[in-house]
């Protein structure tokens, strides 16, 4: 029977497939070449975890601790390229394993911060980057307004996640059950969001200040 552990693997690497697979249409709507399909397929899905682990001076980097995470990034973002065109069908799928990897990313940002002893603030931060920010880094490169700072809950539910998952181990519950409950609500959160499309408030400016 597998462990938490194993499970959380897993769901890892589904995630990060589904991300590099993801980015690699991004990259073909750009009309970019087969190399820079690949590249900005790792960017994306270990881009986040890569920058948290730069900030909080974490080392080794996870693709440089398993350089196995880039050649199966690599190879799933090359893969979009031969079944392109049957990827509308699973666009449900993808979007709920968006949904899934962004709240997996940032429980795992917030398990590496407070692994560092860093501060409540910096841990939100950590799982926030962790989350979004290969996102963002997707869409700077492909010269689109990131997610992130458009009204669509997708930060917000980040920081939903990690904020339930600090309140779980403070509260002295067991690891296994405070990731399983964070997860379970923050992906019942992106999913609604989604559903009914929930979003923030948005701030729209007009006058020109000449």
């Amino acid at each position: 029977m597998m462990g938490s552990e194993q499970i959380l693997h897993i769901l890892y690497l589904i995630a990060i497939v589904a991300e590099a697979m993801t980015a690699a249409l991004a990259a073909g709507r750009r009309n970019m070449d087969w190399v820079g399909v690949c590249l900005l397929g790792c960017v994306t899905a270990l881009g986040g975890g890569s920058l948290r682990d730069v900030l909080l001076d974490h080392h080794p980097v996870s693709w440089v601790q398993h350089p196995s995470y880039l050649v199966v990034t690599g190879v799933a973002a090359f893969a979009t390229i031969v079944i392109a065109r049957y990827m509308h069908h699973l666009r449900r799928l993808f979007l709920f394993l968006d949904a899934v990897g962004l709240v997996l990313f940032t429980v795992i940002g917030c398990n590496v911060a407070i692994g560092l002893d860093m501060p409540l603030i910096v841990v939100i931060a950590s799982g926030l980057i962790t989350g979004c920010a290969g996102g963002v880094l997707r869409d700077v490169l492909c010269a689109e307004v990131p997610l992130l700072f458009r009204a669509e809950l997708y930060a917000t539910v980040s920081v939903a996640t990690g904020l339930i998952y600090i309140a779980g181990l403070r509260l002295g519950f067991s690891h296994d059950l405070t990731t399983a409950v964070a997860m379970t609500v923050g992906l019942a959160l992106r999913i609604l969001a989604l559903r009914f499309g929930w979003s923030m408030p948005k701030f729209v400016y007009t006058q020109s200040l000449h």
